[in-house]
């Protein structure tokens, strides 16, 4: 027959390994940003669902699960489902009072499934437009490099908008671990990233004093685990970095700084830390840009 769990996705068609953890993520971001990625693999996941285990999950995957389904406890997910047993009188809200669950996710404005996804909503072009400031952290920042010409970022330049971009080091060991877990073929993600970090540099070499705003560039060498764009210290576009998954095909979070401690704090703090351990790259010389 199976578990409560089983009959709680079938009822609510997620009940693939792909779908479910596109659940589990958007849940887990709300409690512990950390566990997102963290779902289980195939295997697991079909034990789970035939109730072929001998101790619940781990505290993480419990916590997790409770707040896909509020009101059911980890254990409860787990025990046989009997046909008698009713699923409707404690989805989708149960009893978490309505305030203390608007509170949980105030800051969040959408979710995706992709970044393709969100893309097709929002534009670059759109989302830099007239910002003041930019701040980019993850692998090749594509967002910026690939979707915005030369001409695009000198505007911003000179119309006074500070950028500031954190790429995965082009010559360092995490991204080379990347690459083998996304499938690239060796110096995929190397070239595309050194690309990107030229690009930039070409377009600083340019900056004049009478220009408004500028760009710096630095690179780090650990796990990558998110995509961070944060515009304006309003905004925040994040994204985990999923095993065995490229970039454009992980679930994507807006959320906008409302004053409280929520995704958007959590993420901005994250960057800055980031950022202040950060490099700077080296530079090409024959692009005559100072260092």
């Amino acid at each position: 027959m199976g578990t409560v769990l089983k009959a709680l996705l079938q009822e609510r068609h997620i009940q693939t390994v792909s779908a479910f953890n596109r659940e589990y993520d958007r849940a887990a971001l709300t409690i512990d940003p950390g566990a997102v990625g963290a779902g289980p693999k195939k295997a697991q996941f079909y034990r789970w669902l035939a109730g072929n285990i001998s101790t619940l999950p781990y505290p993480h995957h419990c916590r997790v699960l409770q707040e896909m389904f509020p009101g059911w406890t980890a254990a409860e997910l787990f025990s046989e489902f009997n046909e008698g047993v009713s699923l409707s009188d404690r989805v989708p809200n149960g009893n978490l009072p309505e305030k203390g669950r608007v509170e949980r996710i105030s800051d969040i404005e959408s979710v995706f499934p992709r970044r393709a996804d969100f893309l097709e909503s929002s534009s670059p072009q759109d989302l830099f437009r007239d910002a003041r400031t930019i701040d980019l952290a993850g692998i090749s920042l594509n967002i910026l490099c690939q979707q915005c010409s030369d001409s695009e970022v000198l505007r911003m330049m000179r119309e006074g908008t500070f950028i500031r971009c954190l790429f995965l080091d082009p010559d360092g060991l995490s991204i080379q671990a990347r690459e083998l877990e996304e499938g690239h073929a060796p110096g995929a993600l190397t070239s595309l990233t050194r690309l990107n970090i030229h690009m930039l540099q070409r377009v600083r070499s340019k900056w004049k004093s009478t220009m408004g705003g500028n760009i710096a560039i630095r690179i780090y060498d650990a796990p990558a685990r998110f995509n961070i764009c944060i515009v304006d210290s309003e905004v925040c576009v994040m994204q985990p970095y999923l095993p065995f998954a490229r970039g454009l095909e992980s679930p994507t979070f807006v959320a906008r700084q409302n004053g409280s401690r929520g995704i958007f704090q959590t993420f901005s703090e994250v960057f800055e830390e980031m950022w202040r351990e950060g490099t700077e790259p080296a530079v090409e010389q024959n692009q005559g840009i100072p260092a």
